[in-house]
């Protein structure tokens, strides 16, 4: 069966045209000219702002005209990560239906967000009855919510914003977590490459890597973090030189693979050493992570590959020391909300850049707390200051307080209800949504995020629950009928 083929049938159409559109965050030009051409096409009006992100209008259905503008909102972009090469800017996604799931051919698969996506388009394409609606698509939330971030005053005329970006059917979402990235750069001596040593690459893969937010809290490894343990622990015992180091390559996502190259003497009597060492660390990482991480993989090759030089001595010392301090996982949980993670820090990206002479380090803070966000960051700063980095933090993004009399909550748990006979959970999210943003400019909205269950974003083992879309559907179009009247 094709993804074409499953019900609601529209949904799922559209839902299929959005992966065979490369998006990725920053390059979203073609899903934006795709936009544009699918509102022309209907007679909609369409809009476009300076950071590229859409917005079409829809009227009312006849006999829904007295309901209030809703704001459908969904982010364009999506993250990129991939098991085997792929090309993500001129490639489509493809899809593959397993069980229940659908997911992606050995690449992330992009529902998250393009599901919420392929939901505007069914409804602005369809005859569903619904009030006045604004459909919201923005651009590159995946890097730093940036399209949210440069939304002006006046491009919204809705006062109620429905959010499709929660990953969790069956959860109203009233709340979310701000963030802040903080980055570290060090500046290193380049030493020669001896032709009398011998080169050893060390490899981490096969970890679940994961959203670092929706699912930092269930521990899975990271995979910089046991790389730099394991060179800081060797080091120790035997000099080896360093040449490389690289891993993950997203700041909100948790690292699955790193990669290192080291230097020996090629008459080294430490060699059988460093393999026997190397065996037991890695039977002992296998038996710690069996739970969590069952397809761990932890590899040492010899390599003809050279190096263009090795790190210096002292720089090295600095920066495996700098990665065993730097906290990486669940740092506070919540004292009001039972479950929910408060703070957290992601080291999300260590690259070695060559051509510079400098390794560069990305972490990622989020908290629901906006003093405790800005905090870690400044506590990871310093961390990495003292160790003589240069360091940078952005600007961030806030938080989403929840609000106590939202009206949109309410229809949205009336609706649940009369549709499934059950309460639908009310929820806060440790993710970053847009949501903080938008109350920024627009502090009169009243908003609530929902979405079908999605596993493993941000990896390729990410997928999107069948029955789960068919309910988020149906819900969706029911709670359009029955928006609150502006108060």
């Amino acid at each position: 069966m094709k993804i074409t083929e499953l019900e609601p049938r529209d949904l799922w159409n559209f839902f299929y045209e959005v992966t065979q559109v490369p998006r990725p965050s920053k390059r979203e030009g073609k899903m934006i000219a795709y936009l544009e051409r699918f509102a022309r096409e209907r007679k909609l009006e369409v809009r476009k702002d300076k950071a590229g992100n859409v917005l079409i209008h829809k009227p009312a259905t006849k006999g829904f005209e007295h309901l209030p503008t809703v704001i459908l909102q969904s982010h364009i972009d999506m993250v990129c990560e991939s098991d085997t090469p792929f090309n993500f800017d001129d490639n489509p996604i493809r899809t593959v239906i397993d069980g229940e799931w659908v997911r992606a051919d050995g690449t992330t698969l992009g529902a998250d967000n393009g599901i919420g996506v392929a939901a505007q388009l069914a409804i602005l394409d369809g005859k569903l009855p619904h009030g006045s609606i604004e459909c919201l698509f923005t651009v590159d939330e995946e890097t730093g919510l940036t399209g949210a971030n440069a939304l002006q005053e006046g491009f919204l005329s809705g006062d109620i914003l429905l959010n499709l970006d929660s990953e969790d059917e069956g959860e109203l979402f009233i709340s979310c977590a701000g963030g802040k990235t903080t980055t570290a750069t060090l500046s290193y001596k380049p030493v020669p490459v001896s032709n009398r040593h011998i080169f050893i690459r060390f490899t981490v893969s096969g970890l679940r890597g994961g959203h670092s937010g929706c699912d930092i809290h269930e521990g899975r490894a990271n995979a910089n973090k046991i790389l730099a343990h394991f060179l800081y622990t060797l080091r120790k015992k035997w000099k080896f030189r360093l040449a490389e180091i690289k891993g993950g390559d997203k700041h909100n996502a948790i690292p699955r693979q790193a990669v290192a190259v080291v230097g020996l003497h090629v008459n080294s009597k430490y060699l059988h050493s460093i393999v026997a060492y190397f065996n037991a660390s890695v039977a002992k990482l296998k038996e710690e992570l069996k739970d969590t991480e069952p397809n761990l993989s932890f590899t040492m090759s010899t390599t003809t590959e050279g190096a263009q030089h090795y790190i210096d001595p002292e720089s090295t010392d600095v920066l495996l020391s700098a990665l065993v301090a730097c906290p990486h996982g669940v740092l506070g949980v919540s004292n009001t909300i039972s479950g929910l993670v408060e703070t957290s820090t992601n080291l999300a990206v260590v690259e070695t850049r060559t051509c510079n002479y400098e390794i560069n380090i990305v972490t990622s803070q989020r908290s629901s707390v906006e003093v405790r966000k800005n905090t870690l960051s400044e506590e990871i700063a310093t961390l990495f200051l003292l160790a003589g980095f240069k360091v940078t933090t952005s600007d961030g993004y806030p938080g989403w307080p929840a609000n106590e009399h939202s009206r949109i909550l309410q229809a949205a748990k009336d609706s649940y209800r009369r549709l499934f006979g059950k309460e639908p959970g009310v929820r806060a999210i440790h993710a970053g949504l847009e949501c903080g943003l938008f109350l920024e400019k627009y502090p009169h909205l009243d908003m609530v995020s929902f979405g079908p269950t999605l596993r493993d974003v941000h990896s390729p083992n990410e997928r999107l629950h069948i029955p789960s879309v068919e309910r988020w559907w149906l819900f969706l179009c029911d709670l359009l009928r029955h928006i609150p009247p502006a108060a």
